[in-house]
């Protein structure tokens, strides 16, 4: 049974229960700041747990994808080391709504465990909360379990909770024995085999929550209205289980990962526990690291970011014990999608991003890996010698802060040596570099001090009005000063600064659309240049900028002055982006929403909900419909009424927006009704011309349109009109033939490069004789490792198969150089692939050309950047295969 019949079955069986079928939700939870990753099936449920939310079918059944590397869910430092912890994996779930409890959830669990995927009742065992009789006395009345595997546990293993805050209630786990031969008592001597011992022999495979609490932020328990059924068992372990193997990584579900990594490592899974450690930890944080970009996560050093890239590094330094020089994770997701794109389509839709992105990073760090590797090395060394066993924290920080090193992964390098670090030194390192970058920090840069700032204003009752998106200059007075991290009386010429005065022509950072820039000038001539503008709360407009010459008070009476052309170009294409939607929902159906907007001067980039590209037929519809839209001119009407009354009319709201009890709506034709604060044209027609430029995928499920509008669209086209003329001036033609002559080039080219190959096989050909008389007698084999020229690495390859077969029997080594590069290839012949590897000769042999490799065991080659050194790595081919 493979684990996509099992989760297929799971799904089956409560169906037919009457549970509705409901898709995974992404690894980021939406709208919920208590938690950083989906961590559970029950999370896209928990506003339906507290009674904000209601589903029409009480019963709900899935396949949910979670991630556990954060927060009190954390098994990151487990995960390759044993065969059951995961970052990534799949938790089936049935759920209850205020629909049925324990009496139901109970034998339906039994049932299926026991009758439709028939495992021994006598080696299942049920938990519960210590002082939960209803569901002990459950077990005994409903179910034929033995009464001597019912047990009680404490709060630590048998209540669930999401996170510090949330839903959660008393839980029930059922543990199954997997026999005395799966515990190791070699690490622990005295360990007793018991549940929830921590032992491998008995391992947990579901567990059926009661929902009936709320942990408020005081910490208290409070009663929900209704009580709820959320359950999770992990198809990973229920995999292992079926499939009869110790370990979750033997089961389908990992081995085409582990199998991919083998074909392209040369090396077996199953040889010494270091690689293998290295085969599960690729395999397993490659899936993680598919699905949390899939999801819209980027590599990054805070929050989510930092996550991703702390599991692709981990999971880099193994590829690189394995023997991975170059990036081989990106190449990973397609094994990845393979086994799991069918129940998860949008890591298929998604595939190329992944790989780019994934690749990407991977680059990032290998330039650095060697250098921090070789450091930790040496450390390690000099630790040893002076029998010391704690890094010191200021050398753990250096990995961190020069080579890119997460914390952990330095940790994992050192643990199988007994070397712990030095965190509180560490952590004083941080600390330093924290305060270093506050004392370094612009007051321009808002996102701290704007938001400080505003909770200070908010003690004497300070405000700003903002005048409208068609006002460009007005007169106020600086009702607030703000530098260098507090309320200053003036501020002086060179001072950077943030101002609020008690009315403002300029529009503040929201809804996608940038700040506005200008001036604020006083009657003397004080000038203040302003460089964004945000807001510090919903009537607190923010001027971040410089003093540029004089000073300015509080209190004084001052003008202010937008940069007219930019606002203007910002709203042309804020009108267009409505128009946009609109046409993107006519082709594309109702279900299109706006997930996120770009509104600047220069461009703007509108994410809407959908999966899969879109056609470029459908995309020239597109831009055609909007253009004609714009074309019809219409008046845009904005006014402002109640959010209730806006909605009832049909306007659209967006994406997690926060909206006031009176909304601003703003109409074009009888086509777009959206609730909007920010500044647009009067009439369609002043967008003048949309261009399309690029459409892509952004995260599952999510689609990105960029475009230009205005003068922006025009310099645009000029751009591609002069690039078409340079191209026709470079193949001697017009604007009209220039693809034509295009063409004809390329067939030219490739009818010369088909020539090349033909001449270089030849030339190859005529080498053959003369490298074989040179072929050396070593062992009984025939060994040849010599030097050629003039050869790409085809006609290398085509040498080396001709070679191979004239030979017999032997191993033959190719070198060439290229300029400042010189490259390795190896061949083995097939009855000596047990005796002799290609890729382990190839990977013994490139570091002589200042390079790596790797390869199959009867193919593979290296390069490497010291073609002076190519004469000794041949040389060295003699003594390695003796």
């Amino acid at each position: 049974m493979t684990g996509a019949d099992i989760r297929s079955q799971f799904i089956e069986f409560f169906r037919q229960r009457g549970h509705e079928f409901v898709p995974s939700a992404s690894l980021v939870p939406d709208k919920d700041p208590t938690l950083l990753f989906t961590n559970a099936g029950m999370v896209q449920f928990k506003n339906v747990f507290l009674g904000n939310e209601k589903r029409a079918n009480p019963r709900a059944v899935n396949s949910q994808r979670c991630l556990r590397l954060s927060g009190k869910h954390n098994d990151l430092e487990e995960v390759g080391r044993d065969g059951y912890h995961h970052t990534l994996f799949e938790m089936l779930g049935n759920w209850s709504f205020g629909d049925y409890y324990k009496r139901e959830a109970i034998p339906w669990a039994w049932e299926l465990l026991t009758q439709v995927w028939k495992l021994p009742k006598d080696r299942l065992y049920a938990t519960v909360y210590r002082t939960d009789d209803e569901t002990a006395a459950l077990w005994r009345s409903v179910t034929d379990i033995a009464a001597d595997h019912i047990l009680r546990f404490d709060e630590k293993d048998n209540f669930w909770e999401m996170g510090d805050v949330g839903p959660c209630g008393p839980c029930s786990e059922i543990h199954i024995d997997r026999g005395a031969k799966l515990c190791d008592k070699s690490r622990e001597p005295d360990h007793v085999c018991a549940v929830n011992a921590g032992c491998a022999r008995y391992i947990e495979l579901w567990n059926l929550v009661f929902i009936q609490y709320n942990r408020t932020e005081a910490g208290n328990l409070e009663e929900l209205d209704a009580k709820h059924v959320d359950t999770g068992a992990g198809l990973e372990r229920i995999a292992s289980v079926l499939q009869g193997v110790n370990s979750n990584y033997d089961t389908d579900l990992f081995r085409n990962l582990i199998r991919f990594t083998e074909n392209h490592s040369g090396r077996k899974y199953g040889t010494n526990d270091v690689d293998d450690l290295a085969f599960r930890v690729i395999a397993d944080h490659s899936r993680a690291i598919t699905f949390l970009v899939t999801d819209g996560v980027s590599p990054s050093n805070e929050g989510r970011g930092y996550v991703l890239r702390r599991v692709l590094r981990r999971a880099a330094r193994h590829a690189k014990h394995l023997g991975f020089d170059e990036p081989f994770l990106w190449k990973v997701t397609k094994a990845v999608v393979e086994t799991m794109g069918d129940a998860f389509p949008e890591i298929r839709d998604q595939q190329t991003h992944v790989e780019q992105v994934i690749r990407a990073e991977e680059e990032r760090f290998g330039e650095t890996l060697d250098k921090g590797l070789t450091l930790l090395e040496q450390e390690r060394d000099s630790l040893r010698r002076r029998q010391a066993t704690t890094l010191p924290g200021d050398v753990a920080f250096k990995l961190y802060d020069t080579y890119g090193f997460p914390l952990d992964m330095t940790q994992d390098i050192l643990r199988s040596d007994g070397i712990a670090v030095d965190l509180a030194g560490f952590e004083a390192c941080m600390d330093d570099q924290r305060q270093r970058g506050r004392d370094a920090r612009k007051l321009g840069r808002v996102q701290t001090d704007t938001l400080l700032f505003g909770d200070a204003l908010t003690d004497v009752g300070q405000h700003s009005h903002f005048l409208g998106d068609h006002v460009y200059e007005a007169d106020s007075r600086v009702v607030a000063l703000h530098a260098h991290a507090a309320e200053q009386p003036e501020v002086r010429e060179g001072d950077e600064v943030h101002v609020v005065t008690a009315e403002t022509p300029f529009y503040a950072e929201s809804g996608g659309q940038v700040g506005d820039r200008g001036v604020i000038v006083t009657d003397r001539g004080d000038l203040i240049e302003v460089v964004d503008t945000q807001k510090a709360r919903a009537d607190l407009v923010v001027h971040i900028g410089r003093v540029v010459r004089g000073a300015i008070q509080k209190g004084a009476p001052v003008r202010l002055r937008i940069d007219r052309a930019r606002r203007d170009a910002a709203r042309l294409n804020h009108s267009a982006t409505h128009i946009l939607h609109a046409v993107l929902r006519d082709h594309l159906g109702k279900d299109v929403r706006q997930a996120g907007s770009l509104v600047s001067p220069d461009r703007l980039r509108f994410d809407f909900t959908m999966n899969g590209p879109i056609a470029e037929d459908l995309l020239r519809r597109i831009e055609s419909d909007t253009n004609a839209h714009i074309r019809e001119n219409d008046e845009l009407r904005a006014e402002e009424m109640p959010y209730d009354d806006a909605i009832k009319a049909g306007a659209l709201a967006f994406f997690g927006d926060k909206y006031g009890d009176i909304v601003r709506v703003v109409r074009l034709g009888d086509y777009s009704v959206e609730l909007c604060g920010g500044t647009h044209v009067r009439r369609a027609g002043d967008i003048g011309l949309f261009k399309l430029r690029a459409e892509s995928g952004v995260a599952a499920g999510v689609r990105r349109i960029e475009a230009f509008t205005g003068e922006g669209a025009l310099e645009w086209v000029r751009q591609r009109e002069q690039a078409l003329l340079e191209v026709g001036a470079l193949v001697r033609g017009g604007e009209d033939d220039v693809a034509e002559r295009v063409s004809r080039l390329l067939a030219q080219q490739r009818d010369l490069e088909k020539q090349l190959k033909a001449l270089q096989s030849k030339l190859a050909g005529s080498q053959t004789d003369d490298l074989i008389r040179q072929a050396r007698q070593v062992d009984g084999m025939k060994v040849l490792a010599a030097e050629v020229e003039g050869l790409d690495d085809g006609a290398m390859r085509d040498l080396a198969d001709k070679l191979r077969s004239q030979i017999g029997s032997g191993v033959i080594v190719l070198g060439t150089a290229r300029g400042d590069r010189a490259m390795l290839l190896a061949a083995v012949t097939k009855d000596l692939l047990k005796k002799h590897h290609a890729g382990n000769i190839i990977k013994q042999i490139a570091p002589l050309i200042g390079g790596g490799g790797g390869g199959k065991p009867d193919l593979a080659q290296a390069g490497g950047k010291d073609p002076t050194k190519l004469r000794e790595a041949l040389e060295a081919v003699y003594q390695l295969v003796h």
